[in-house]
């Protein structure tokens, strides 16, 4: 009788402590990933009358209302611009930011069939979360367009570092996404707060108003506030490729650390708890 050789015992155990984001495997997992990212951009409009229309009635409401609100009434400053073209320049990749931040921040919990029952790299959610932004943006892209169309303003050479400053944007939106998205798994206080967080940050951002000049004319206390936004510099630079005017690289360069970072330490801590989501979910 020949002897039965016992093949070795492999335990399997999750990764523990701080691990590497392992972007190849996401790479791997890319047709998931486009998937997902069809899947939200369908789910956000099914069985709506308007459909993705929405994509462009959203900014451009809004700009209706801070016309009449900051323009007219209360005065606000565009500096040489129209007010409108202004505000939808900066509402643009404003809303592109909050709709990713949000979606990507609710995304874990409310993919929990999903996760429970199949592995895949966990950072796909929120990636895909936030990718679905980016086809409302395009759309609403077109309104900005038909708008300076109108105005006759025409832009100019800063438009080619207009993709470069939305691509900022989008790891901004990345690293306060998914690090919303850990957080909310463990702390489901997190669906109230990130409604509020994400409307205090707006007008905590110069999107419909002009930053307060380092002149000495604003207060140092608004410009230092400011300062510390980094969505501050990323607005200002997005509107100033698109509009024609000059780009703030200073504070274009100092924001892009900053979201750079953020999209950093959000992929890492999300990727240090994901073990623990399909147990706490």
């Amino acid at each position: 009788m020949k002897d039965v050789q016992v093949p070795p015992l492999t335990l399997v155990e999750p990764p523990r402590g701080w691990q590497g984001l392992d972007l190849r495997e996401i790479w791997r997992f890319r047709d998931l990933l486009y998937f997902l990212i069809w899947r939200d951009v369908k789910v956000r409009y099914k069985q709506t009358v308007l459909g993705a229309t929405w994509a462009v009635l959203q900014p451009l409401l809004m700009m209706a209302v801070f016309t009449v609100f900051f323009g007219k009434l209360a005065g606000v400053s565009s500096g040489d611009l129209p007010y409108p073209v202004f505000a939808l320049a900066g509402l643009l990749p404003w809303t592109f930011f909050a709709t990713a931040v949000s979606s990507g921040g609710n995304s874990v919990v409310g993919s929990e069939r999903l996760i429970t029952k199949v592995y895949f790299p966990r950072l796909a959610v929120p990636f895909a979360a936030v990718g679905a932004a980016v086809a409302d943006f395009a759309a609403a892209c077109v309104l900005l367009g038909v708008l300076m169309l109108l105005w006759g303003i025409a832009p100019g050479v800063g438009l080619l570092a207009a993709p470069l400053i939305f691509g900022v944007i989008f790891l901004a939106a990345i690293g306060a996404g998914t690090l919303l998205a850990a957080l909310n798994v463990a702390y489901r206080d997190f669906r109230y707060v990130i409604p509020f967080l994400v409307q205090l940050w707006m007008f905590a951002t110069p999107t419909v108003y002009l930053q307060p000049a380092a002149d000495g004319s604003g207060s140092s206390v608004v410009q230092a506030l400011l300062a510390l936004n980094p969505m501050t510099g990323l607005i200002a630079a997005f509107r100033a490729s698109v509009l024609g005017t000059p780009i703030p690289w200073a504070a274009f360069a100092v924001s892009s650390v900053a979201a750079v970072g953020a999209c950093l330490v959000g992929c890492y801590y999300f990727r240090k708890v994901e073990s623990t989501f399909a147990d706490i979910i």
